[in-house]
């Protein structure tokens, strides 16, 4: 189903769906090497979940793949940080995709479609990134990407790889080399050959060889596999490289760095497209795993006026390969309840292996798309429904992946009957309602459903949320199932409860004193938390990490916001105003949050929580900017800039920027054409200045 036909409810159980699949595929490819669904499963879902978020943007979850780069490290390194992140690329699957990204880039920047933009278009390996810093000319650290800001210390086993020079001559006093560390599949073939000689554990495929030999404790193991590195990027530098991305990559191929032949620049998405299939054509003879192709801007000054989102630039992009199809056996529809409720089916399939990788399950959205409809009941699939004992077609590639892409009614078994979801939930047997214009099943059980409890804990957790190291997914449901915990604030009343003896938790099996001890000493160290993740780990439906920020950025104490949504009047009045005035808050995630702070139940909830932490007020970011901490509105046509590179641009100076002049507007900033807002800031006395005047404050007249 399209993410523009999808209801509110629809999209936030999937994107619950989704979230979990991908914390569980980016564990194992990060952190464990041992992936278990392929890049091209992965990167669908990133997509399908990117899709929902742009139809949904008050929906979005921190455990987002647009939140997440990288997986947690693991343990036996040291931790390193990186100075600058290494941050993940965002995916095009087909030309189209290019265009687009091409487009954006020109609509973002102001210019017409006829304006000549250069990019470098390269393979994209398939390995593991490795980031190696030089001071004064001499190689001091190597690091993995781990999480995109904390990584792992491998620098001994970094010094192994013939690839990577020691040392290097004319470079910048401080210069951290980027790539990605891999092996050929000559040398992938002969590793295995050795392993199963000498009855070692043989590998995969050459990215979990080559992710495997460079965390290996011993460096002298590192030693003995044949690990290659290509250069293709940087971190922090103490003086540029050269002034365009073409450069830079000659000048480390100049200090001695392998770089990739097939690097080309190519002006603009018709050349990029053609080099594409260029490199697509040789792929097989390679020598080495590719999985797409990697285009950047070249003009370095325009990467930085284009800048980033939270976890991707918006002047690169991977154009991925398309992924395959399989037949297979559906054995079995199961019901999920997630925390807000939904009930979501999935398909349990006979497992079958689709581009190396064995897929056993499948998203089956709900019963519209059960039964062979859309959510405007138009026809899918011609019609066709999804049975039990269907032999279905899997899909790996496209809107939602895995997914059930056709079924072959030629081989139906006769017995087969139409699937009708529950109408009553399968965890607490609630009713199960679907309300009128709603494609999702809901279950009514709230706070007395454990499904809903269960999971509920599991987002205050998660990574964006309170994040305690020690307690995750696994441990809250083992305490919720022994009756230890039932909401967040009893989380925080464990120790006292247990008391400083432990008994109850390190009798536990996997649990021991220190293990306890450590636990409640990470629950103590997270009494102390930021606004913001606080009103994400309240699971508020519609409220993701950003819309989280941005509540946070606007109210800056959670005084203020809880005194404003406890007394906001849905639809009306000057608070209402000023929250739904906030820039990317509407009325539906407005509606979400006010409802939520002024439900009895919900609230004592989170008044218990409350009661046990200490909220930090949000930080004012650039704070000797004489924008920051002032809300600014833009109106009428910017001619020197565009009005996306106005407001990142204002907030990168801590500024708030609203869509609707209020009272608490401090500046406007009004272009050609400015008509409604010029006139509410002139009676508000509100502070109005042309776009130069605004430059000049900001400092880049």
């Amino acid at each position: 189903m399209d993410a523009a036909t999808l209801s509110p409810e629809q999209a936030a159980a999937e994107l619950a769906w989704l979230s979990q699949q991908l914390i569980k595929a980016n564990t194992a490819y990060h952190r464990d090497d041992a992936p278990d669904i392929s890049d091209a499963t992965y990167d669908a879902l990133k997509r399908r979940n990117a899709a929902i978020e742009a139809q949904f943007p008050e929906l979005k979850r921190d455990d987002s793949p647009s939140d997440l780069v990288g997986g947690a490290i693991a343990e036996g390194f040291g931790k390193v940080q990186h100075v600058v992140r290494m941050l993940s690329l965002g995916n095009a699957f087909d030309d189209d995709d290019v265009v687009e990204f091409d487009q954006r880039i020109r609509k973002y920047l102001g210019w017409a479609a006829d304006t000549s933009l250069a990019y470098t278009a390269e393979p994209k390996i398939d390995g593991l990134s490795l980031s190696l810093r030089y001071e004064n000319g001499k190689l001091i650290q190597a690091a993995t990407r781990g999480d995109g800001e904390t990584g792992e210390n491998v620098t001994a086993n970094a010094r192994t790889i013939a690839d990577i020079p020691h040392e290097i001559s004319d470079a910048p006093d401080v210069l951290e080399v980027r790539g990605e560390v891999y092996m050929s599949h000559a040398d992938f073939a002969a590793l295995n050959a050795r392993q199963s000689e000498n009855g070692g554990k043989t590998f995969a495929n050459p990215r979990n060889a080559a992710a495997g030999s460079l965390r290996q404790l011993d460096a002298e193991i590192t030693k003995s596999r044949p690990l290659r590195f290509f250069a293709y990027a940087w971190g922090d530098l103490s003086a540029p490289l050269a002034e365009t991305q073409s450069g830079a990559i000659a000048r480390l191929a100049a200090f001695g760095f392998s770089t990739n032949p097939l690097t080309q620049t190519c002006d603009g998405p018709t050349e990029m497209i053609s080099h594409y299939k260029m490199i697509e054509a040789q792929r097989a003879d390679l020598g080495y795993d590719i999985d797409g192709v990697v285009y950047k801007v070249d003009d370095l000054s325009l990467q930085r006026r284009l800048g980033f989102r939270s976890t991707t630039p918006r002047w690169a992009i991977a154009h991925k390969f398309p992924a395959e199809l399989a037949w297979t056996t559906l054995e079995a529809i199961d019901i999920q309840v997630g925390r807000t409720g939904a009930l979501s089916p999935v398909a349990r399939l006979r497992p079958v292996t689709v581009g190396g990788v064995v897929v056993s399950n499948a998203t089956l959205h709900n019963e519209d798309y059960i039964a062979g409809r859309d959510g405007n009941g138009a026809p899918i699939r011609e019609g066709r429904d999804i049975r039990v004992g269907d032999w279905v077609q899997v899909y790996r590639a496209g809107d939602v992946i895995p997914k059930i892409k056709d079924v072959d009614l030629a081989r139906r078994p006769a017995d087969a009957t139409p699937y009708a979801l529950p109408t009553k939930c399968p965890e607490c047997g609630s009713d199960a309602i679907r309300e009128e214009g709603d494609a999702v099943r809901r279950c009514t059980g709230g706070i007395i459903c454990p499904a809903q409890a269960v999971e509920k804990l599991k987002h205050f957790v998660s990574r964006a949320a309170f994040d305690i190291e020690g307690l995750g997914a696994k441990q809250v449901e083992q305490f919720y199932a022994d009756g230890w915990i039932a909401t967040p604030a009893d989380i925080f009343t464990l120790r006292e409860r247990f008391g400083e003896g432990l008994q109850q938790l390190k009798n536990r099996e996997g649990w021991g004193e220190k293990s306890a001890a450590n636990l409640f000493d990470a629950i103590d160290e997270k009494r102390s938390i930021g606004l913001a993740r606080v009103i994400f780990s309240l699971g508020i439906r519609h409220v993701g990490e950003n819309s989280a920020a941005l509540l946070a950025g606007h109210y800056t104490s959670w005084a203020a916001f809880e005194q404003a949504m406890t007394t906001a009047r849905i639809g009306e009045g000057a608070i209402w105003d000023d929250l739904t005035g906030i820039d990317g808050v509407g009325d539906v995630m407005a509606t979400s949050v006010v409802t939520t702070m002024q439900q009895e139940a919900e609230r004592a909830s989170i008044d218990r929580l409350i009661a046990q932490l200490s909220v930090q007020d949000a930080e004012i970011r650039a704070t000797d900017s004489p924008v920051a901490g002032k809300t600014v509105v833009f109106t009428g046509t910017l001619e020197r800039m565009t009005r996306a590179e106005a407001k990142a641009r204002a907030e990168s100076l801590g500024a708030k920027v609203s869509g609707s002049v209020s009272a608490k507007t401090d500046i406007l900033v009004a272009g050609p054409g400015a008509g409604s807002k010029a006139k509410k800031a002139a009676d508000l006395g509100v502070e109005t200045m042309d776009e130069d005047a605004w430059l000049a404050l900001i400092g880049d007249a």
